[in-house]
């Protein structure tokens, strides 16, 4: 397949903070647009911050909720495909999702993170489904989606290689003591590196900027250095330290498998 132009976006984000984090958003996606990039991804939970309880109150549905509504409407205006991580509420039930949108403005694939940490929050996140992993096709071959700590069961990427992605878009929430960085960034790339070699298709990893504001980990902090592999599971990039980025590269779809 041909190469093609994708931006990593490695946003602040603020918990609770959904207009001011949409601004912060929409500002990079049209950075990304501008760059002429046909796609950006974005972290996980980036609407409202990671394992936040607030979130039990201030999230929306998928697709039809504030955040999500906004994140279609810019894939839109600017003609740009978006990945980006979100929280999802549904009925009573609090999800922690990603979302492909298509660069007509249309949500054409979500997964529902599978692999919780339901200690770090007060009621949890409902986990999502091993049998609804899947694929879509798209201008870019076959996308697929995980979520972080899905990463890292072996099975989850078992279900999802079995349908040889060409492209696989794994938003993060890659956290640790402050004083543990920029070291805890390796063990991120490592595990990007792993998956796209057991998965045989590129993986695009991109980590968050902020700090958790509430519940066990409080004060641990996110600090992007966001990263992406190549199918063979060679490192491709790494984002800044601790600051807003906007990455942007090419790469090659395509599943090593076939």
């Amino acid at each position: 397949m041909e190469k093609i132009k994708i931006a990593i976006a490695q946003p602040r984000c603020t918990d609770s903070d959904l207009e001011g984090n949409l601004a912060r958003i929409a500002a990079l996606v049209k950075q990304a647009a501008d760059e002429g990039a046909k796609i950006v991804f974005f972290p996980e939970t980036v609407d409202l911050g990671w394992v936040n309880p607030d979130a039990h109150a201030l999230a929306g549905p998928v697709p039809d909720g504030q955040a999500a509504r906004a994140v279609c409407a810019m894939a839109s205006v600017h003609g740009i495909w978006i990945g980006i991580g979100l929280n999802e509420k549904d009925g009573g039930k609090l999800y922690d999702t990603v979302i492909l949108v298509s660069s007509e403005g249309k949500v054409v694939l979500k997964h529902r993170k599978i692999n919780l940490l339901d200690w770090l929050m007060d009621p949890p996140y409902t986990p999502g489904r091993p049998e609804d992993i899947g694929t879509v096709q798209t201008p870019f071959g076959r996308v697929g989606l995980l979520i972080c700590a899905d990463s890292f069961r072996e099975e989850l990427v078992a279900r999802l290689a079995e349908q040889k992605p060409d492209l696989v878009y794994i938003p993060y929430g890659w956290a640790a003591k402050q004083d543990e960085w920029p070291e805890h960034s390796f063990s991120l790339v490592q595990r990007v590196q792993v998956t796209a070699r057991a998965l045989g298709a590129p993986v695009i990893g991109p980590n968050l900027v902020g700090r958790i504001s509430k519940g066990p980990w409080t004060g641990y902090t996110f600090e992007g250095l966001s990263t992406a592999a190549a199918a063979g599971g060679m490192s491709l990039v790494q984002g800044k330290w601790n600051r807003e980025d906007l990455i942007l590269l090419e790469i090659e779809p395509g599943n090593i498998f076939e």
